[in-house]
């Protein structure tokens, strides 16, 4: 059993935890995360590893809550335990120095996307941040990416705070002042990234996506975390979770990503009706 030792509500329906997961944390890199259960008749639900501390054995997940799991995990507090917490999988990310990286990310993708700031900046390049929401306040780990960062730069739907606009406001903004990018990354809502990858590849900059389709097992076995990139199937969990982003079938994903949201949403609905709002 996997205790929490922190818990945090950062803005509504997001969450912060810090769970006690030695093995996991021991071997956690940038880019990788772990299947979560609740409980033992839980479904398995693909999770980010958004930052770990081997010497504690520790490692932190950074939700939404968007169906009953998540919900679940919202209502369980400190000294409560997870049933399973299984992992680091998928394939890390490809940190090395690549000269100047940009890093784009939006809603709780900004989580998976600090580990990949941080080790990249620790490796001597230079690292400069776009994050983005639709409000100053759903813009989470500001400082923190900060920290490890040359510049960063916030972008607001409504104008709260930053450039008034979206991530690929500031991305031409960065090319027409003349910046050279040799890579870059984009974590966040799918829409965010199927943008923010062809506005890379308009601007001639090398991408990496990290996908978040429909997952089970989070080994390969089941296929239903499958994708299509530069016309090849590739299955999430074990090939990804980072994939050229020039390359994402984007329209098929969204396609997928929607196959049960009737269903989900149906259950959602059981669950509330059973133990009440959040």
């Amino acid at each position: 059993m996997f205790e929490i030792l922190k818990k945090k509500k950062i803005v509504e329906k997001e969450y912060d935890m810090w769970i006690k997961a030695p093995r996991v944390a021991s071997h956690a890199k940038p880019g990788q995360f772990v299947v979560v259960r609740t409980s033992d008749k839980g479904e398995r639900i693909p999770l980010t590893i958004a930052d770990y501390d081997r010497e504690n054995g520790n490692i932190r997940l950074i939700f939404q809550t968007v169906g009953k799991t998540t919900y679940e995990m919202a209502k369980l507090e400190v000294g409560d335990k997870l049933a399973d917490v299984v992992g680091p999988l998928g394939t890390p990310s490809e940190v090395k120095k690549h000269g100047t990286v940009l890093m784009i990310g939006g809603g709780v993708g900004i989580a998976a996307l600090f580990p990949i700031i941080r080790e990249l900046k620790n490796l001597g390049n230079k690292v400069i941040t776009i994050l983005g929401g639709r409000t100053s306040e759903l813009v989470i780990m500001k400082d923190e990416c900060a920290k490890y960062s040359d510049e960063l730069i916030i972008t607001t739907d409504d104008g709260s705070e930053g450039i008034k606009g979206v991530v690929t406001d500031a991305m031409k903004m960065l090319n027409e002042r003349g910046e050279k990018i040799d890579y870059a990354w984009a974590i966040g809502p799918t829409i965010m990234m199927k943008f923010a990858a062809l506005t890379a590849k308009d601007l001639g900059i090398p991408i990496w996506v990290s996908l978040n389709p429909i997952m089970v097992d989070g080994t390969g076995m089941c296929g239903a975390c499958r994708v299509t990139v530069n016309g090849n199937i590739r299955f999430a969990c074990v090939d990804g979770p980072e994939f050229d982003g020039h390359g994402v079938a984007w329209d098929e994903l969204m396609t997928r990503l929607k196959q049960y949201k009737d269903q989900e949403k149906i259950s959602l609905e059981k669950y509330l009706n059973e133990v009440g709002e959040m």
